[in-house]
């Protein structure tokens, strides 16, 4: 390797490091609320602050179970095929949030004035 690819490689690697602390290290905005969609229309919004477990149940005969503590929430049970909602990490962050494809069901993390107005960013 030359002196210049050396260089290179250590610029981008700052580079990388800076972006990972921007977007991980200072992004701090703890959610306040879970919103549960099913196929797409909000069934239930429910506060990060209470502690408690949900049993969703879908309009296919589908079933999951969401656990809402300590400031966070994770799928616990699913009855889908491939169970990939159960395996995500736990969501508290705006904007995390955890899929079920067969069931269609969305667990998002939102603020508090998301869940006020329910205004998306586009209107």
């Amino acid at each position: 390797m030359k002196k210049a690819d050396i260089v290179l490689v250590a610029v981008i690697a700052v580079i990388v490091g800076v972006l990972i602390f921007v977007l991980y290290g200072l992004n701090n905005n703890q959610g306040a609320y879970v919103q549960i969609e099913i196929d797409g229309e909000t069934v239930e919004v429910i506060s990060l602050d209470e502690n408690l477990t949900k049993e969703i149940s879908t309009p296919g005969g589908g079933k999951n179970t969401l656990v809402i503590s300590d400031g966070s929430a994770k799928m616990t049970e699913a009855d889908c095929p491939d169970g990939i909602c159960v395996n995500h990490k736990k969501i508290s962050r705006v904007g995390e949030s955890i899929i079920c494809l067969p069931h269609k069901v969305v667990v998002t993390v939102i603020g508090d004035n998301e869940a006020d107005n329910g205004i998306d960013a586009v209107a």
